[in-house]
Formats: structure tokens, C-alpha cells, sequence
């Protein structure tokens, strides 16, 4: 018999992280910035979407201390309090004034009385002016000593009114007392909003917290402080100090991620796979069927198979001789080597190029990873010069501003180099890129030009990328564009390049990714996917 056991209901489980989900928001951040660290650091200012919730971060916390501070002028005035403090001054001068009339006119009198008329018109200055004063009236004398004892907070409020006193614009009067807790509460506040400003949740006082903007504050800042430990204990990121780095892990589902995204846009199966974690078959099956012969795999066409016996024999039971078997025509995939070429120039900045760049890198990693993990597959930068990449650098790769040129030719040497030390009969490369060769290397020398005109290309940059091209197709490897611009020139390059290599070609622009066109010059015909 099964047992169901209820308790009391306690928030805190209800507010657990999921940590898929927290990452999956964290890559989207990353995907802006491409810095992990600066990715986490908008993720607990921004805070996160938990299912249909959103869980506040920083500036939420910050929204609520601004709030209560504005709440707090519009609703006092402070004025009010330095009267308080104005009258019972002038009271007990006056007081004093009257016992010295009664004293009669003897110099001692009088020369107080002379005292008494300089007073300084600031509160604060008259109170400590009247400290060395020896009253004659006992009863004002004692009130007097009360208000020096507040001469501190008389000169806090006095400051306070001279810095802010237009802020307070509110109808409520306080008294002198209230007036120092409202000042208590405003310094408590802004230390708050220093601690939080920081963003950086170890540093924000809980107790403080909890004191001025209530326990579901504290418990939105106990989350905010989860995002770190939740991502950390899930394996996704690890802890170096004063930074985080993505794990193994990490940069295998942000590419996953990458490569779900890319399948949402297209919404169909347009490379015949989905995104999975877990390794397939490198066998694929098709729709044609044939007889069985000894040796081979049995996947076997059941629906055909029936189909033979009864027609051969007829009737029930059915009785299967091995003619009868038909068996899926498979195809064996042999194992390739593939190095991916990401443009990281500076034109790749503009129009989010970039980020839809690195997207599609991340997704054919993951892809290549994923269904063909036997494969070579490498990865080459290129900007002014070419670098061989890691696929744990991609996620945090960003364009680079120092070296603003597209050395394509180099990537092409260098991904080369790369296929040779990797032989086999499948040699491929695959280029992301916006098509604008800006740079190239002659006899060991780096040459940069600009573009003859804005959204053209360096002519002599472009003859020695197409010359790179030449040498990389006698080698026998194809070449595979992902182009990120569609301007008419660009295309151009992109074209001669494939037609050089009869390659193929993926057009798209960066902000309708899902939706790119295929020309596949190896089959002499276009067809979208």
C-alpha cells in the first residue's frame, strides 16, 4: 500500500533553482557578451525566468531601496524637526531674558543681556555659543543642558536638511525624534544600496537586508546568492578564485543548446538529426528495402517480409522461408576529419554577426560531437592571422577588435595544415564567415587592405584567398561556406570560392538564421532546407 506523507508547506522548496534552466539563461547572456563572467554578473542583476515566475536579481533589490527612499521624501517633511529645535532655543533665551530684567540693570546683567543678542542664527552654532554661558534662570539652565546634549544631532540634521531638505516634499510633520530615525532609516538604505551595487551577493548585509525591505527581499537575495553554487554543484561552471570557468560540460550544452536553437528556427529536420547527449549509431537507414543475404545487419522490414510470405505461401499460420526476408538498405558512414574556420574580424561585429557566428559554430561542434564522435574535427579563428581554437575557447570566443582584418587565405593554410596531420578520405572545412577577405600572407609577410568601397573587398586579399582555395581543393578537401552576408559582391567571392571547390554554400543573415538557402555546387543545383 502506497504512503503519502504531507507537511507544512515551506517556500524555500518551492524556490529551488533548476540549474538546466539557469544555464540555459546564462548562454543566452553569454551569447551577448561573450564573457562568462560578465554573463553571470547580468544574470544576478537582471535575475531569472523560473516556469511562468520570474526570480528578482540586483536591481530589483535596488528598485525596492529606491522606492522606499522616494516613498520616505514624499511623504515627510523635515523641516519641521529644525523648528522644533528653533523654538525651544528661542524659548529658553527668552526665559533667560526675562529673569535678567528682573535682576535689575547692573553691569553683570547687562553684559549678558549684550551676549544673549549676538547669539549666531544657526541653531547649532547658538547652542555651542551658549555652552560656556552660566544661566541665571536654574529651570532654563536645565533645559539648555538637554538640548546641548543633542547638539551632534542638531548638526546632523541641519546638514541633512542643507543637502537634501528640497527632497523632502512630503505634508507629514515630524518632531525632532522622529526626524533622527527617518535619518537612521535613509543612511541604512543607502548603505544597502552601496552593498547591492556591488553586485555581488556575499557582500549585502541579510540582516540588513531583512530589516528594511522585508523577508521576501532576503529570501530573493538567498536566490540570487544560489545562481553561483546551483550552476557549480550542476558541473557546469567551477569556481578559479575570482572567476569561473566553464567545465567540459558547460561547453558541450552550450553547443547542444546552440544546435536546439538553430532546429526550433529551421522547425524541421533539415540536417535528419536532433539534438541528442547520448552518442548513434554511425549507420544510417533509408527508405529502400531488399532481400536478406548472409552477413548482413538484420533491420529488418517487417511489413515487407509479411508481405512475401503471404503472397508465397498464403493462409494462416504464415510461414516464413528465408526468401521471404527483406532487410533496409544501409548506408555506412566512414570517418572524416573536419576543421571548422570562425571569421573573428572586426566587420563581424556589425549586425549581431558574431553571436549568429559563434551560435552556428557551437551547434556544428555539437553536431559533429554528437552523431559523429570518431571524427577529427578542429577549429581555426581567423582575424589579421589565423589561430588553431579549442572547442572549450568557442563559448567565450568573441571578434577581435585589436587585429580588425579578415585573413581568410591564412585560415585556409592553417586548416591545412591541421587536415594533413588528420588523413582521410573525408577532408572538409567549414567556414563561417561575412565573406570580406581584408587581409592575406605572401613569402612570409602579412598584408592588410581596406575594402575598395564600403561592403566590397580587397581585391588583391580576395585573388590570394581564391589561390589558397586552388591549393586547398588539389588536396582533395571540400570547402563547406556558412555565409553571414548577402550583399552582392560578398556573394560573389563566396560563389567563385565554392565554384572553385565545388563545395557548397549555406547563405543566411543574422537575424533570420533558421532560414538560409543551400546551394549545393557539387550536385549542380539549388535546393532549401
Amino acid at each position: 500500500m502506497r504512503k503519502i506523507r504531507y507537511s507544512r508547506w515551506d517556500r524555500s522548496n518551492g524556490d529551488a533553482l533548476d540549474a538546466d534552466s539557469v544555464f540555459e539563461q546564462l548562454n543566452e547572456n553569454m551569447s551577448d557578451t561573450g564573457d562568462l563572467q560578465q554573463a553571470m554578473r547580468r544574470l544576478m542583476q537582471r535575475g531569472l525566468k523560473q516556469g511562468e515566475k520570474r526570480a528578482p536579481g540586483l536591481e530589483d533589490l535596488l528598485s525596492q531601496v529606491a522606492r522606499e527612499m522616494r516613498r520616505i521624501y514624499e511623504q515627510y517633511r523635515i523641516q519641521s524637526a529644525l523648528d522644533e529645535v528653533k523654538e525651544e532655543l528661542q524659548s529658553i533665551v527668552e526665559d533667560e531674558r526675562r529673569t535678567l530684567d528682573e535682576l535689575g540693570e547692573k553691569p553683570e546683567t547687562e553684559e549678558k543681556k549684550k551676549f544673549l543678542d549676538r547669539l549666531p542664527a544657526k541653531s547649532s552654532d547658538a547652542v555651542e555659543k551658549l555652552s560656556d554661558y552660566e544661566f541665571e534662570n536654574p529651570e532654563a539652565g536645565e533645559r539648555f543642558q538637554e538640548l546641548l546634549s543633542r547638539l551632534d544631532q542638531i548638526r546632523r540634521l541641519e546638514n541633512s536638511i542643507r543637502r537634501e531638505g528640497n527632497l523632502f516634499r512630503g505634508q507629514t510633520p515630524l518632531d525632532f525624534k522622529e526626524a533622527q530615525e527617518t535619518l537612521d532609516r535613509l543612511e541604512e538604505l543607502r548603505r544597502l544600496e552601496s552593498q547591492l551595487s556591488s553586485m555581488r551577493p556575499d557582500q549585502v548585509e541579510l540582516d540588513l537586508l531583512q530589516k528594511l525591505l522585508g523577508n521576501d527581499a532576503a529570501r530573493d537575495l538567498e536566490g540570487v546568492a544560489r545562481l553561483e553554487s546551483t550552476l557549480e554543484d550542476e558541473g557546469y561552471v567551477v569556481s578559479r578564485g575570482d572567476h569561473f570557468e566553464l567545465t567540459p560540460r558547460g561547453v558541450r550544452r552550450i553547443g547542444q543548446l546552440a544546435l536546439r536553437d538553430i532546429f526550433e528556427q529551421l522547425r524541421r529536420d533539415a540536417f535528419g538529426r536532433h539534438a541528442v547527449r547520448k552518442r548513434g549509431s554511425q549507420e544510417l537507414l533509408t527508405e529502400e528495402s531488399r532481400r536478406y543475404a548472409q552477413g548482413d545487419s538484420l533491420h529488418l522490414n517487417i511489413i515487407q517480409t509479411l508481405k512475401n510470405a503471404l503472397l508465397n505461401e498464403g493462409g494462416l499460420p504464415v510461414r516464413l522461408r528465408p526468401s521471404d526476408f527483406m532487410v533496409y538498405e544501409t548506408e555506412h558512414s566512414t570517418r572524416a576529419a573536419t576543421v571548422l574556420l570562425l571569421d573573428m574580424s572586426w566587420s563581424m561585429s556589425w549586425d549581431g554577426r558574431f553571436a549568429a557566428a559563434k551560435k552556428v559554430a557551437l551547434a556544428m561542434d555539437s553536431l559533429m560531437r554528437s552523431l559523429h564522435p570518431r571524427d577529427y574535427f578542429g577549429i581555426v579563428g581567423f582575424f589579421t592571422r589565423a589561430v588553431e581554437l579549442k572547442a572549450k575557447d568557442l563559448p567565450e570566443a568573441t571578434w577581435n577588435m585589436g587585429d580588425p582584418f579578415t585573413n581568410l587565405q591564412d585560415g585556409l593554410h592553417l586548416a591545412a595544415e591541421m587536415l594533413d596531420r588528420r588523413p582521410s578520405q573525408n577532408q572538409q572545412m567549414i567556414i563561417i564567415t561575412d565573406g570580406q577577405p581584408t587581409a592575406y600572407c605572401r613569402q612570409g609577410r602579412l598584408y592588410c587592405e581596406w575594402p575598395l568601397s564600403f561592403g566590397g573587398i580587397s581585391q588583391r586579399a580576395a585573388e590570394e584567398t581564391l589561390r589558397e582555395a586552388e591549393r586547398v581543393t588539389r588536396r582533395g578537401i571540400k570547402i563547406n561556406t556558412f555565409m553571414l552576408d548577402d550583399s552582392p559582391v560578398l556573394k560573389d567571392f563566396v560563389d567563385a570560392l565554392t565554384r572553385i571547390n565545388r563545395g557548397r554554400a549555406f547563405y543566411t543573415r543574422p537575424d533570420r538564421l533558421g532560414e538560409y538557402l543551400l546551394v549545393d555546387y557539387v550536385s549542380r543545383r539549388k535546393k532549401k532546407i
